[in-house]
C-alpha cells in the first residue's frame, strides 16, 4: 500500500517551529516510502482564519524545501462533502439539534454539583438529548442559533467495540463516550473540526496520520465517526510536541520563532529544519 501523508495547519497565525517540526515529519515518512505528501488549509473558522496567512503557510514550507503531491485542499471549498456526512449521520437518527448556550451549560452543571469530565472539559450534560423533533425543526426554522450534536450512546450502540493501531501507543480501544455527546456543526459554521478532518483525510486517501501528541484523545471521536460513515481507517503517529528550553511548547504566540521571523534573521532553511528537529 502506497503511504500517504499530509500536514494540516490553520491559517489563524504564521507558522513556527512546531509547525515545521510536524510538516518534516510527515513529508519525510510519506518521501522515504515513495508515498505521496498531502497539504490541507483547515480554514472552516471564518473569524480567525486570514487569506495572508494562508498563503504564508505556501511560502513557508516551499523555502523549507518541501514539495507536495496534488492541489491544495481547502475546508472553506468542502462543505458540501461535510454536509453529505451530515446527512448520512442525521439519517441514523443520531444527530440533535442543542440550543443551549455555554452560560446554561455551566448553570446546568453547576445545579448537579458536578459533571463528568473528559480530555476537553466538562461532558455536556445533555439538556437537548430528549427535546421533541417537532420543538426542535420549528426552532431552527425560526431561526434559533444551535449546534448539532452526535448522539454518542446511541452511535456506539450501533458500531460497538472500536480500535485503531497507532505507532507510538500500539493498539488502542476507542473511547468516545469520554467526550460526550461532541458538536459536528453549528448555525454559522456547518462543520467541526471533527467532523471535517475525519471526511477529509477519507476523501485524500490518507493512509498515515501523523500529528502531534495533544491531538490524541481527537482520534477517539474520529474513528467513531469513521464506523459510522463507513469510511477507511488509516494508521495513526502522535509524535511528540517540540518544545522550548524552557518545556514550553511552541505556539503561535512565539512569534519570534516564525519561520517567517527566522528567516528574516538570515536563518537558512538547513539551520530551520535543525531547528525543527529535522537536520
Amino acid at each position: 500500500m502506497t503511504i500517504v501523508t499530509r500536514f494540516a495547519p490553520s491559517p489563524t497565525g504564521l507558522l513556527h517551529l512546531g509547525h515545521a517540526h510536524a510538516a518534516l515529519y510527515a513529508w519525510r515518512r510519506a518521501r522515504e516510502a515513495g508515498g505521496r505528501f498531502l497539504l490541507r488549509i483547515e480554514d472552516i473558522d471564518a473569524t480567525r482564519c486570514r487569506a495572508e496567512f494562508a498563503q504564508a503557510i505556501l511560502d513557508d514550507l516551499a523555502w523549507l524545501g518541501l514539495n507536495w503531491d496534488g492541489a491544495v485542499r481547502r475546508q472553506s471549498s468542502a462543505f458540501a462533502d461535510y454536509a453529505a456526512a451530515l446527512a448520512r449521520l442525521d439519517a441514523l437518527g443520531l444527530l440533535y439539534p442543542c440550543f443551549c448556550t455555554r452560560g446554561e451549560i455551566q448553570a446546568e452543571i453547576a445545579r448537579a454539583g458536578a459533571a463528568p469530565h473528559g480530555p476537553e472539559g466538562a461532558i455536556y450534560p445533555g439538556l437537548c438529548r430528549a427535546r421533541p423533533r417537532a420543538e426542535g425543526r420549528r426552532r431552527i426554522a425560526a431561526g434559533a442559533p444551535h449546534a448539532l450534536r452526535l448522539d454518542v450512546a446511541k452511535a456506539l450502540a450501533k458500531v460497538g467495540a472500536l480500535f485503531w493501531e497507532d505507532e507510538e501507543a500500539g493498539r488502542i480501544a476507542a473511547d468516545p463516550a469520554s467526550h460526550g455527546d461532541v458538536v459536528l456543526a453549528r448555525k454559522d459554521v456547518p462543520t467541526s473540526y471533527h467532523l471535517a478532518v475525519t471526511v477529509d483525510d477519507a476523501l485524500q486517501g490518507v493512509t498515515l496520520v501523523t500529528r502531534g501528541e495533544d491531538l490524541f484523545t481527537a482520534t477517539h471521536v474520529h474513528r467513531l465517526l469513521q464506523a459510522l460513515l463507513g469510511l477507511p481507517v488509516p494508521r495513526y503517529h502522535h509524535h511528540k510536541l517540540l518544545t522550548d528550553a524552557s518545556g514550553r511548547r511552541y505556539a503561535k504566540r512565539d512569534r519570534a520563532l516564525t519561520l517567517r521571523a527566522l528567516r528574516e534573521a538570515g536563518r537558512s532553511p538547513a539551520e530551520v529544519r535543525a531547528m525543527a528537529g529535522h537536520s
